[in-house]
């Protein structure tokens, strides 16, 4: 993890900053304080008064009026964080036997905690996996997520059919309920029609058919199939 200029270690509040910063675009484009306080569940002076903290740090650029963007040095720092995050839901799921939506608090904790050493560890224990339980990418050593071509099972037309890749892991409730609609990654789902004035998709999952609003087909990544067979 990165330092402050008298080399202490970050603390836990800097690596939920800069986590938080790469959820929501940072490494490309700024981020404003309000959308980064509301993902948070802090105060915008609060966040504010955190982002000139990071600035210090070189972590980020903060532009006030304008928005945050994470610098390099920042960047490494959130894919750090967001490794340990993922490897911990992986080895909570694969060798302690939690259930896909029991993880993400757990997990939260961990990824503060977790050593180098305990990183490599964990990570050969599981295999070195490539993603989560939640399909998400699982960053490199090197800092390395690799690019993706994947879309929201919200945006496809009808017709379309795509493997879930992703699903978001920061409602248990919604987790549950996607396990009973079996939409969990790997699975096989065709848009079987949809309406306008953001009326319910109707959707086939496996051998079902299933309906489900857009917002929560926005919180679902999909690998459309034409574009694996090509």
């Amino acid at each position: 993890m990165p330092q402050d200029a008298q080399g202490r270690p970050t603390t836990q509040a800097v690596e939920d900053y800069v986590k938080a910063i790469y959820h929501l675009g940072g490494a490309e484009q700024p981020v404003s304080t309000t959308a980064l306080a509301d993902w948070l569940h802090i105060s915008p002076a609060g966040t504010s008064h955190m982002l000139r903290q990071l600035a210090q740090l070189g972590l980020v650029d903060h532009t006030p009026y304008y928005g945050v963007r994470l610098t390099e040095t920042g960047n490494r720092a959130a894919l750090e964080v967001i490794r340990h995050h993922r490897l911990a839901e992986q080895f909570l799921v694969q060798v302690l036997g939690y259930a896909w939506d029991e993880v993400h608090e757990d997990a939260e904790r961990l990824e503060h905690a977790m050593s180098e050493r305990l990183e490599e560890r964990i990570a050969d224990k599981l295999g070195n996996p490539a993603a989560d339980p939640h399909g998400d990418p699982i960053p490199t050593l090197a800092g390395q997520v690799p690019a993706s071509a994947e879309r929201r099972l919200a945006d496809l037309p009808a017709g379309v059919s795509a493997l879930v890749r992703r699903v978001s892991d920061r409602d248990p409730a919604k987790l549950r309920y996607l396990a009973e609609l079996g939409l969990t990654p790997g699975a096989e789902v065709t848009i079987l029609a949809r309406g306008p004035f953001r009326e319910p998709l109707r959707l086939r999952v496996g051998a079902e058919e299933r309906t489900i609003s857009l917002d929560l087909a926005a919180e679902l990544t999909v690998d459309p199939l034409s574009r694996i067979a090509s």
